[in-house]
């Protein structure tokens, strides 16, 4: 491989670390500024995110639900759609599947787990649809249509937990704390072994990216997808159905993430779902989290598996480094908000590094071959 090649080829990455570098810099003052060591600040952070076993099984359990909207938001963005609402469409996934296992509790956990886990997928698909065909068939613009279906599904869980779905001894008890009951064992996901939290939440996860893959690159559906985000008018006219494709993109996206709504409720501690009236205190702002997690891995349903990790673990890194270093819980949503500051604004560059290099790759391909040197000696073939 030439020098040029080998410097095209890592020249992309280069590029997000040095965003990301960028971003711990700048957190770096902030934390001086507070008057906090930035090296013992950090330092905790590494371990408390990768420092051991259990903690890196902790990156894992927060990285799960990134990855599921991280895979969302990849199929969606590679079909020129923009979705913000994976917030909503966890919700969605979450209630629905919620309503099955109350519904079904007996069911043994063989069918149980499966079950809500498509019923899931649905919630979030359906939740996800509407934005597509608002757009699709209304000329809504979906950032517009996203956000506010996010506020839509924070009020309906709301009123569930409050009303129908609330727990009825939380009504004997007069507390009246707006959650479900505890649902059924049948649902609860398997733990992993090795004596950590993980559960079988983690292999979904990864499989899921997987099928986003197919889906995406090895798949029919998703070359038109792709066709219709490069260029929607091309598309139209070799005959692609431009606006069911649209729909179909954020169905599957809202799918994925519905997928992360099942992980939350039905992997969690309580084994319920749960609120206080807001959105993140169920999905941990994951919603949000998982598009920056799509973007650091390139809107690649395989490279956002390792930068899901990676952001989860800065999330639960965070959380040791408040303790150790005394900064306020602020600070450390201000370094979050550094990151998808700095990566998001490294995405222009990496698109001029990405063409640079198909330039060069082209460039290789077709030009001529060296001439031979004739200070070489000619070794004759040797027969046989």
């Amino acid at each position: 491989m030439s020098q040029k090649r080998l410097l095209a080829r890592f020249a992309g990455p280069a590029v997000l670390l040095g965003a990301v570098l960028a971003a711990a810099l700048v957190g770096a003052i902030m934390l001086a500024a507070l008057g906090a060591n930035p090296w013992t600040a950090y330092k905790a952070l590494i371990e408390g995110a990768f420092g051991s076993v259990d903690a890196m099984a902790d990156s894992a359990l927060k990285a799960m639900p990134l990855l599921l909207v991280g895979v969302g938001i990849s199929i969606a963005f590679r079909a020129g759609v923009i979705n913000i609402g994976g917030e909503g469409q966890i919700i969605a996934g979450a209630l629905l599947s919620t309503m099955t296992a109350l519904a079904l509790p007996d069911l043994p956990r063989i069918v149980l787990i499966p079950l809500v886990l498509v019923v899931g997928a649905v919630g979030g698909g359906i939740w996800g649809g509407i934005a597509g065909a608002l757009k699709a068939y209304a000329g809504v613009n979906e950032i517009l249509s996203t956000i506010m279906l996010n506020i839509i599904a924070v009020q309906i869980m709301n009123l569930l937990l409050r009303g129908p779905l609330i727990d009825p001894g939380e009504i004997e008890r007069g507390s009246h704390i707006p959650q479900t009951e505890r649902l059924s064992e049948n649902a609860d996901f398997p733990i992993m072994p090795g004596g950590t939290r993980l559960h079988l939440g983690v292999i979904i996860a990864i499989l899921a990216a997987v099928v986003g893959y197919i889906l995406l690159f090895r798949t029919t559906q998703g070359l038109r997808l792709r066709a219709v985000g490069h260029n929607p008018h091309a598309s139209r006219y070799a005959g692609m159905p431009v606006k069911r494709n649209v729909v179909m993109a954020l169905v599957y996206s809202g799918a994925f993430s519905g997928l992360a709504g099942v992980v939350l409720v039905f992997g969690s501690l309580g084994h319920r779902l749960t609120t206080d009236g807001g959105a993140t205190t169920f999905t941990g702002a994951a919603g949000f989290n998982g598009i920056v997690a799509a973007l650091f891995g390139g809107l690649h349903p395989l490279w956002t598996i390792p930068a899901s990790f990676l952001f989860g673990g800065l999330l639960v890194g965070a959380n040791a480094m408040q303790r150790a270093v005394q900064v306020p819980a602020a600070l450390i949503l201000a370094l979050n908000g550094l990151i998808v500051v700095f990566v998001v604004s490294s995405i222009r560059a990496r698109e001029r590094l990405a063409t640079w290099a198909s330039e060069m790759r082209v460039e290789d391909e077709s030009s001529p071959p060296e001439p031979p040197d004739p200070d070489r000696e000619l070794v004759p073939e040797t027969p046989g």
